[in-house]
């Protein structure tokens, strides 16, 4: 797995150091041996798990590991997602395939894993320069997207071991519920009123779980490495939170990040994909295509798509909670609170019909 080619590496200055030497140990105890030449490099780009390129006996790989402090309960698994990738692979040729798992805390502090390598483009809040204008490159980025997510909700999870992955039964109700107590938790002064209105709204609108299929949880532009030829999809990295659920649960996470160019300043402000560029699909069009690609149901979206969108204020909002409080410096963070603040009041809009 990999967030993209060598040149997308940070300074070795700016990189959070590891303890290589117990690393080494660790892995040549298991039958691999990480290469000094060239030395590890952390991947750019994100604000969670880190991303070492490294050598394995002489062939490019990557460590992965949660980020740094405490992690929330039951997220950035490591073990979780090495168990998907280390199956996954057989089924879905976009999957890199995870190679070892350490879940020895004394390492590196934390668990890690060692996973394949596939270098690739990796495009985040902006489209590189040759695709910049290009009607033609939205099209194919919104097309590729639609067929990467049908094909991981057409995998037969238990040709590959994982049908038991997951909680599918009750699925969105816990989704409702949980992500309505973080949210509370994580609120900015003075919104309580209005977490408790979308709350409200969400159970009175809850649907029933769809047939449950394999998600990735956290499907977006940025989440998947093209070839920069012709921008097919190489890898679709990330799947710490894996799981089995309601499909329109994951379609609704990628439209979260889908944004229109007349969407409020704080769905731009949140640089996560260039979906208001020429030639991408609207939210409306893509919701279309999946169901033409899938033959799902999608009458009854403006559920998931609340709910997506309420999960994506509250993201940031924990992540504007953790520099409001110090737990981080990170000047990134400053914004995250408005940004939250500012999807919250969209998301209401959305639930009242008065925007989609």
């Amino acid at each position: 797995m990999s967030r993209g080619p060598q040149a997308d590496v940070r300074p070795a200055a700016d990189s959070v150091p590891l303890d290589w030497a117990r690393v080494r140990t660790h892995l040549a105890a298991h039958g691999l041996r990480l290469d000094d030449d060239p030395p590890p490099r952390q991947f750019a780009g994100g604000l969670a798990n880190l991303n070492y390129l490294i050598g394995i006996d002489g062939q490019p790989a990557v460590l992965r590991r949660p980020p740094l402090g405490p992690v929330p309960p039951g997220s950035h698994d490591m073990a979780r997602e090495h168990r998907i990738l280390s199956r996954l692979a057989d089924a879905l040729p976009v999957a890199p395939r995870s190679l070892h798992l350490c879940t020895d805390p004394e390492v590196i502090g934390a668990p890690f894993q060692i996973l394949e390598y596939r270098p690739g483009l990796v495009i985040r809040a902006t489209l590189p320069e040759p695709l910049a204008g290009r009607p033609e490159a939205g099209a194919r980025l919104s097309e590729v997207l639609l067929e990467t997510l049908a094909a991981i909700h057409a995998v037969d999870t238990a040709a590959i071991g994982l049908d038991d992955l997951g909680r599918p039964q009750g699925f969105l109700g816990r989704a409702v519920a949980g992500w309505r107590k973080r949210g509370l938790a994580a609120q900015e002064d003075g919104t309580e009123a209005l977490h408790r209105e979308i709350g409200a709204w969400l159970e009175r609108h809850e649907r029933p779980d769809g047939a449950p299929t394999l998600l990735h949880n956290d499907f977006k532009l940025d989440n998947l490495i093209l070839d920069p030829h012709d921008l097919s999809a190489v890898a679709v990295v990330d799947w710490d939170q894996g799981t089995r659920g309601d499909p329109l649960f994951d379609l609704a996470t990628l439209l979260s990040y889908w944004v229109h160019p007349d969407d409020p300043p704080a769905m731009h402000d949140m640089a996560q994909m260039p979906a208001d560029q020429p030639g991408f699909l609207t939210r409306t069009q893509a919701v279309e295509r999946y169901a033409a690609l899938t033959g799902r149901d999608v009458s009854d979206f403006l559920f998931h798509r609340v709910l997506g969108m309420y999960k994506l204020a509250v993201i940031f909002l924990q992540l504007g909670l953790r520099f409001r409080t110090g737990a981080t410096t990170d000047p990134r963070y400053a914004a995250f609170t408005g940004i939250g603040s500012g999807i919250l009041d969209f998301t209401f809009e959305i639930a009242q019909g008065r925007a989609f």
